[in-house]
């Protein structure tokens, strides 16, 4: 999950809002990460929120004043909720309970929290978290819509086991999904894929050689995710066709989980004519077993020979079917005459745009957070990038992809 500790957090001013619910808890663990990644943090909380998490906990770890009081008696002038709206870069309240939504949509301010949230002119995002029967009251339902239509950032509840002993939806979004949606509001260019679609592969594909064994790689898809996220961030309608992983994949518009190569191909065709950008970044398995074994092989003796066939080549396919208005990305893992061997691909399957890294390279390449990598475009460009987490990798491919694509970047 640290592939999320991008540029952007540091140094940010962000304030957190935290109301009243049982998930007020986990509030603690996205203002450590923020912490952690270089952020100011500042925290704000309702009354109601004090009976579930105490300041001291939340004022511990963000290293600053907890904020409550409207009218303290302290230093604070009685003007200190705006002068804390003026301050913030960005704001998310997690969790944010029904009656801070309705209030919020009303332009109720009776506290703390609701008056400063009334006073922002930054990106606030809102991370409702409550019982299922709530979320789901029409009540609830309109006046999150009413956010949306105000351009507020909400990231929705996940289904799950909830306090009250059963399951259902309104569990608060888990980490990673709160940095999503911050990282949203924190990006310099929010609105710069705003129409476009973008098509994203992610992750290793795997080629069955009987029930028990596979032929795969190491990627663990954190790269292609780092995409979707920055797509995500920029405005587009992102899709993301996956292969399997252990990590979670971001939220975006369309998620496909695939298996193997073909099955992967079949997904892309699919999407494929709807894409204004397509980012190859799945490490697609280049041969699979001629024929998939319905029992697992046995050990038989000391040696097995194994018949492999080519899988189809998705990124060349889709070289094939371009059309003038879309734009192609690929990735060249390569351990050796990597640049050569990059721009020979960028011809070959006409690309705009060529990823070059070396997994040998220390935090570069698979099952890291990290990256080190080279791009470079058809029209001769070259920018070397130095040892990046992988959402600052894929910030970086968007600006020079964009720089170079007039008919794709927003005005």
């Amino acid at each position: 999950m640290s592939y999320f500790a991008s540029r952007l957090f540091q140094d940010a001013r962000v304030l957190v809002g935290v109301t009243g619910g049982i998930a007020a808890y986990k509030s603690c663990e996205l203002i450590r990460f923020l912490v952690d990644a270089g952020s100011e943090v500042r925290v704000m909380m309702t009354e109601s929120a004090g009976r579930f998490i105490t300041p001291l906990t939340l004022e511990t770890l963000s290293r600053n004043p907890v904020f409550s009081e409207l009218f303290p008696d302290s230093e604070f002038s009685g003007t200190h909720h705006i002068n804390l709206a003026d301050w913030a870069q960005a704001v998310i309240v997690a969790p944010a309970t029904a009656n801070f939504i309705g209030k919020l949509v009303n332009g109720i301010a009776d506290d703390f929290v609701t008056t400063t949230a009334l006073a922002l002119s930054c990106p606030l995002v809102v991370a409702p978290a409550m019982n299922s029967n709530m979320w789901q009251h029409f009540s609830v339902q309109r006046n999150v819509a009413q956010l949306k239509e105000n351009d507020v950032l909400i990231c929705e509840p996940e289904e799950g086991f909830l306090a009250e002993g059963y399951h259902g939806i309104g569990r608060l979004a888990r980490l990673e999904y709160l940095l999503q949606y911050l990282y949203r509001a924190l990006h310099p260019e929010p609105n710069s894929l705003a129409g476009k679609t973008v098509l994203i592969t992610a992750g290793r594909t795997e080629e069955p050689l009987d029930p028990a064994r596979i032929l795969t790689n190491r990627s663990t898809g954190k790269m292609g995710f780092a995409l979707a996220v920055e797509a995500f961030a920029r405005g587009a309608r992102v899709v993301l066709v996956h292969g399997p992983t252990h990590v979670i994949p971001p939220r975006v518009d369309r998620l496909v989980g695939v298996q193997t190569a073909q099955q992967m191909l079949e997904a892309v065709e699919k999407h494929f004519d709807q894409a204004d950008v397509f980012l190859s970044a799945a490490a697609v398995a280049d041969f699979r077993p001629a024929s998939s074994r319905p029992d697992k092989i046995k050990k038989e003796n000391s040696e097995m020979s194994l018949q492999l066939v080519s899988n189809p080549d998705i990124l060349a396919t889709m070289g094939e079917r371009k059309k003038p208005r879309q734009r192609l990305v690929g990735f060249a893992v390569e351990t050796r005459q990597g640049v050569q061997n990059a721009r020979k691909k960028l011809e070959v399957k006409n690309l705009d745009l060529v990823v070059l890294n070396n997994p040998g390279e220390p935090g570069a390449g698979f099952a890291v957070d990290t990256n080190r990598v080279t791009l470079l475009g058809k029209a001769g460009e070259r920018v070397e990038l130095p040892l990046l987490s992988k959402l600052d990798v894929a910030r970086a491919v968007f600006e020079v992809l964009l720089k170079g694509s007039t008919d794709l970047a927003n005005e």
